[in-house]
């Protein structure tokens, strides 16, 4: 969604830096022309060099203060040379000055700080890098790379980089979005024609921040695009962060430069939150919610949703929900009826050989074969399931995994749990079989 952006608060904004900051004012302000606001960045031509110089050395804080106060949105604010000027750094006077609500700092969710962020044995490394980014960007870790499955907390941690970021440099220049957002834009940006407009809101900020990064995958010249963003943020030393579900290795047909790369700095994952974290997490967004929890009720959600904090919030706000139409009264019969669909999963520990016998079982090949270099179809197909549930369900590494199969290396591995996961999101049929698999184990 867009919301254009008027005359009238481009007046608001000169009208502040001349009243505010008279001593940065100059006669030609009224020659600046306001390009666009996407990403939380205004950016503002200037008539000519002199006038862009002078601009980024004299008058950035005071024209960032007054776009702040003019917009009620926390923006920074770029300056380029119009291109009526002749300036090779211009922007097409077609495009219209615009707000880009969904690649913007000021969509950081309030709650997701650090104060609010429970940290545990599963997340400490993640929470202790993002504080130190937050601290100090673009010299402690960089990139900083956070994987984990869905509901972990990467996103929170995300945006409370940028919020302690904002709150030690209020001007700092951040770009917040998903890689969804950010492809859509470049999409824009080709369809435009307006590549350079699109090249300069991302490469001139302080902090880049982008979740959900592996949806770079099979995009050849989006990858082309963000590999030459890349290179100029952290050749400037400034910021990158990113998320994603799996390691920068893992991410399907992602080129070899850009995974490089993003090891560059750390490389940090955030598993599932363990019995003790799961407690606090339920304690927490429950005080949040102005929710007396009872100590019961709490170890009764937390012993029950083992998966991810998205769940646990689910599952409070269920209760609560039930607890208005009972007097506001928390018992155990009330927990357990707003968790009656949270059937816990299996405790045992799921071993390789498990994951084998059960794809024998099912498909009737023999272990022995699945071990050989044979390639036919019949045995490959399940030599891959194998491989991918044992890189889901157990602790091994993707050598292990590898040697276990007769010595393949970890690249195949790789392939395979591509493969096997491609099939399941995109064959009905096929994914029925894996479910079937995976409940004779136990853990469906």
């Amino acid at each position: 969604m867009k919301d254009t952006f008027s005359e009238a608060v481009w007046a608001d904004i000169l009208a502040h830096v001349r009243t505010d900051h008279a001593a940065v004012a100059r006669g030609w302000l009224a020659q600046l022309r306001p390009l666009s606001l996407i990403g939380g960045d205004l950016m503002i031509a200037a008539a000519n060099p002199a006038q862009l110089t002078y601009l980024e050395n004299h008058a950035r804080q005071a024209f960032t203060e007054a776009a702040q106060a003019a917009t009620g949105r926390l923006v920074g604010v770029s300056f380029v040379v119009d291109e009526a000027a002749g300036a090779a750094q211009a922007v097409p006077a077609r495009e219209p000055l615009t707000f880009e609500r969904e690649n913007s700092v000021l969509r950081l969710n309030a709650g997701y700080t650090f104060d609010e962020f429970v940290t545990g044995p599963c997340n400490q490394l993640a929470h202790a890098s993002c504080h130190a980014v937050g601290e100090n960007p673009g010299r402690t870790y960089n990139p900083l790379f956070i994987h984990g499955s869905v509901g972990l907390g990467k996103t929170h941690l995300l945006q409370a980089v940028c919020h302690r970021v904002l709150d030690l440099a209020p001007a700092t220049r951040i770009s917040f979005l998903s890689c969804e957002t950010f492809a859509n834009h470049f999409i824009e940006a080709v369809e435009r024609g307006a590549l350079h407009a699109f090249r300069y809101m991302y490469r001139n900020v302080d902090v880049l921040v982008i979740d959900d990064i592996q949806f770079l995958a099979r995009r050849e010249r989006m990858q082309e695009e963000f590999f030459h963003t890349f290179n100029t943020l952290y050749q400037a030393q400034k910021q990158i962060i990113l998320s994603a579900d799996c390691t920068p290795t893992e991410i399907p047909s992602l080129e070899e430069r850009l995974v490089s790369r993003f090891n560059w700095g750390l490389v940090t994952r955030i598993e599932a939150p363990c019995l003790d974290t799961r407690l606090a997490i339920v304690r927490k967004k429950a005080k949040a919610r102005g929710i007396a929890l009872p100590d019961e009720a709490a170890m009764l959600i937390a012993s029950r949703i083992k998966s991810n904090t998205r769940e646990l919030e689910g599952a409070i706000a269920r209760i609560q929900g039930r607890a208005c139409f009972n007097g506001g009264i928390i018992d155990r019969a009330l927990v357990e009826a707003a968790l009656e669909h949270e059937v816990p999963r299996s405790e045992r520990i799921v071993r390789i050989q498990d994951i084998t016998g059960a794809v024998v079982d099912h498909f009737g090949v023999k272990l022995s074969d699945m071990q050989s270099k044979r390639r036919s179809r019949c045995i490959a197909v399940p030599r891959q399931i194998c491989m991918y549930l044992a890189r889901q369900l157990t602790q091994h590494s993707l050598e292990e995994i590898g040697g276990f199969f007769g010595g393949r290396d970890h690249t195949t591995v790789l392939h395979a749990n591509r493969q096997i996961a491609r099939r399941r999101d995109e064959d009905a049929e096929f994914r029925a079989r894996l479910e079937q698999i995976e409940r004779a184990l136990s853990i469906n």
